[in-house]
């Protein structure tokens, strides 16, 4: 029997520490979604405007976006234990200012605090997974990890309508604080040293880089829904975040050692991986986005309605992730993301013919199948790319890749909201015919709209055949490349 030993030769319980790091990353990663049905509620509280309110999560975004390329360095620099139990912390902290918030300014506040803990752990338990477990036991791990990263936004919806339906909109924070607190204290004493550190300088200049091409890219991807694409504000920022990139990116390649490292790209298979995780991620949560706003247009749904519906889909995936992650180590990436993404896309083509009479259940299950689709392709694709980095880029493999997720996610999301904003604005009827002809006006209003959400769709799919496309340059096995965390004979 063999007994896992941490970076400085001292036995550590993999099983407890897995268990802390996923309890932990799970109460983080949960709070990106938790206020989506929350918004009316808290407009009504503290007496703001949609635009206002909508910071709370484009804020959160935002700064979650800035800390994971930062995340690479940390984790080089910092012992693994304090690096997770300070991000723990600074999460725990934001979250009980957020509980006890008497304004909107202090909730907001609150809300900046906990993203700079979640933009750390998120990648953090990646990068751990992928360092403690050989490369023929990854896939499972990442599974594990996918029911968190996969599994925490999807529920978030659906239990925040609960909560807000049946108590206070405090206790979407109230509940996670104890939880937190008790991850600490076992975090504390269970908690090791498993990545390698050095003592990398911090460059400055690539962090305020880095710093402003993010997040002016993020902001300019997040304001389209509001503004569109033409707007002054979109434009601008969008074009500071795509300057400021790129001088990054040639500040990282000209660096001997590199703030975060984009040399990570030389490796094609990790290429390929990130592009289909990337395209993944697009149809994911542009959909996620559009199917609740059809709900309560069209169907009329409650918020809480309509996250329950999509939440058959989000345990379909906290149930897959594990399975498809040991599918991985098995078969290889190239088989499960074909599938996959032959499911994910034969599950959003209906969405282009949905009516006004359209069955729940009918949404319901192919809801649940694009997850099923989901759930083969985006972790055993993220573990199939890792898989081809040598160990101690493993750390700038996972920021670059969370990041490049992240920006997808803006983007996809952008463009299905410009699409469906645009098509229902343009086949909206006259306004004049509310007096003149008001339930003429009403049916043409909610074909416009359902137009608007088949417009959508279509985008949706064009991503999804993308993906399928690039699956096919996947390779079919994993690479063997042996753990840093040593193993010693009992």
């Amino acid at each position: 029997m063999s007994t896992a030993v941490d970076t400085n030769g001292k036995p550590y319980k993999r099983g407890l520490l897995i268990a802390i790091l996923l309890i932990g990353t799970f109460c983080t990663v949960l709070n990106q979604t938790i206020l989506t049905t929350a918004f009316p509620t808290l407009m009504k509280a503290f007496d703001i405007t949609t635009s206002t309110v909508q910071w709370l999560t484009t804020g959160f975004l935002l700064v979650n976006g800035i800390m994971i390329p930062v995340s690479a360095w940390l984790s080089t620099r910092f012992s693994t234990k304090w690096l997770y139990l300070s991000a723990m912390t600074i999460f725990e902290i934001g979250t009980i200012i957020c509980f006890t918030a008497p304004n909107f300014q202090l909730l907001l506040t609150g809300r900046l605090i906990q993203a700079v803990g979640v933009g750390v752990t998120m990648p953090l338990l990646q990068t751990i997974m992928l360092t403690i477990f050989p490369a023929d036991k990854r896939g499972a791990a990442m599974g594990m990890a996918g029911i968190v990263i996969g599994l925490a936004p999807a529920i978030g919806p659906t239990l925040s309508g609960w909560v807000i339906d049946n108590m206070s909109w405090r206790d979407l924070f109230g509940m996670i604080i104890p939880i937190v607190a008790i991850v600490l204290i076992a975090g504390f004493f269970f908690m090791a040293n498993v990545l390698e550190t050095s003592k990398p300088k911090l460059d400055f200049l690539s962090l305020a880089m880095s710093t402003l091409g993010f997040g002016s890219l993020l902001y300019g991807f997040s304001s389209v829904g509001d503004d569109g694409w033409t707007s002054v504000k979109v434009l601008s920022t969008l074009i500071i975040g795509v300057v400021f990139i790129a001088l990054f990116v040639w500040r990282q390649l000209t660096m001997e050692k590199p703030f975060l490292e984009f040399r990570v790209f030389k490796h094609a298979e990790f290429t390929v991986a990130a592009i289909l995780s990337s395209v993944t991620n697009m149809a994911m949560v542009g959909a996620e986005m559009v199917i609740p706003l059809y709900l309560q247009i069209i169907h009329g749904f409650s918020a809480f309605h309509s996250g329950l519906t999509l939440l058959a889909g989000a345990l379909m995936m906290g149930i897959m992730s594990p399975i498809t992650g040991r599918a991985f180590d098995r078969f290889g990436a190239k088989r499960l993301a074909i599938l996959g993404m032959f499911l994910l896309t034969a599950g959003t083509i209906p969405f282009i013919f949905i009516t006004r009479n359209t069955a729940t259940i009918y949404i319901v299950v192919l809801y649940a199948l694009r997850m099923f689709g989901i759930s083969m392709v985006m972790m055993p694709a993220t573990t199939a790319g890792m898989n081809a980095l040598p160990v101690d880029m493993m750390g700038h493999g996972t920021a670059v890749n969370n990041t490049t997720r992240q920006i997808a996610s803006s983007i996809g999301t952008a463009i299905l909201t410009s699409v469906l904003s645009n098509v229902t604005a343009a086949q909206k009827p006259a306004h004049h015919l509310i007096k003149s002809n008001p339930l003429g006006y009403q049916n043409s209003y909610f074909n416009a709209t359902l137009n608007g959400y088949h417009a959508a769709f279509y985008v949706a799919v064009a991503f999804c055949l993308v993906g399928l496309v690039v699956a096919f340059f996947m390779k079919g096995k994993a690479h063997s490349v042996k753990p840093v965390t040593k193993e010693v004979n009992d």
